[in-house]
């Protein structure tokens, strides 16, 4: 009997199943490799390495924080710049502190927390967990009786919720610094008091808790991916630089669905702006 011939479609399903089983097998562990991490936090599991967690805390504060208020100083600037003159094209320049307002505090804080975070602090996590791995050191701690994933991971992940939300707070600061010098000092378009009148009327004490929660929400994600891609890593140096790039590429996708997600949950329904009756 003569073979049938193979349908042209059948490769490509094979494929198909073949890339979309890899991505879901990849997803899956992922997934049970973020909540192993906090649920070690969550439980209480991490306090036996609560020095761990005081020293990455202050690893997290010395090496981080600086330059993570100096991009969000830098976006200030340039939001305010932007305001300033877009308040003028529609005539109404005093308007420029509105829309300073309602930006930092809800876009650019968020996301200049997020992109530091994960260009600084997740990719350092994943170089430096990589490396461990790759060292045999983390397979050590586990024949030693630690628990590597506890100690390794979760001790960050607590430093990063202890630490963070004071940071974040003070780069919310640093940013309407920003914008205030480029509206008021720089352009010189408003005055102060008109400039502050309408930048503290489009705030509210909610605003600045659901900023903060969305702020958190990225910096959670970014050291959860920093610890995930480091963790397990597999091979040599170029894997841990391969690796490195991949936390990358998730991180940016990552930020930037939880910032769009966030906006529309805590503001795209009732975006409570003082605005007509």
């Amino acid at each position: 009997m003569s073979a049938q011939p193979r349908s042209p479609s059948a490769g490509v399903d094979r494929v198909l199943r073949r890339v979309l089983g890899t991505r879901a097998e990849g997803f899956g562990d992922a997934s049970l490799f973020f909540w192993g991490v906090t649920r070690g936090v969550l439980t209480g599991r991490v306090r036996r390495y609560f020095t761990e967690v005081l020293h990455q805390a202050n690893i997290l504060a010395v090496g981080s924080v600086f330059i993570v208020l100096a991009l969000v100083f830098a976006f200030g600037l340039t939001i305010g710049i932007q305001a300033a003159y877009g308040a003028r094209l529609v005539g109404a320049p005093s308007a420029a502190g509105a829309f300073t307002s309602i930006g930092d505090l809800r876009e650019i804080a968020p996301y200049a927390f997020g992109y530091m975070m994960a260009a600084k602090v997740s990719t350092g996590y994943v170089a430096e967990i990589g490396t461990m791995r790759i060292s045999d050191e983390i397979d050590a701690m586990d024949v030693m009786g630690l628990d590597s994933l506890l100690y390794l991971c979760s001790t960050r992940l607590l430093a990063t919720w202890i630490i963070l939300p004071l940071v974040y707070g003070i780069a919310m600061l640093v940013s309407f610094l920003g914008s205030f010098i480029s509206v008021v000092l720089q352009v010189g378009q408003v005055s102060m008091g008109g400039y502050l009148e309408l930048f503290w009327r489009f705030q509210t004490p909610t605003d600045f808790l659901f900023s903060g929660l969305k702020g958190m929400a990225m910096a959670t994600f970014v050291v959860l991916v920093g610890c995930y891609y480091g963790y397990r890593v597999r091979g040599g140096p170029v894997e841990v630089g391969r690796a490195t790039a991949r936390a990358m590429v998730v991180n940016l996708i990552g930020v930037h669905v939880i910032g769009i997600l966030g906006s529309q949950l805590f503001w795209g329904g009732a975006p409570r702006l003082p605005i007509g009756g």
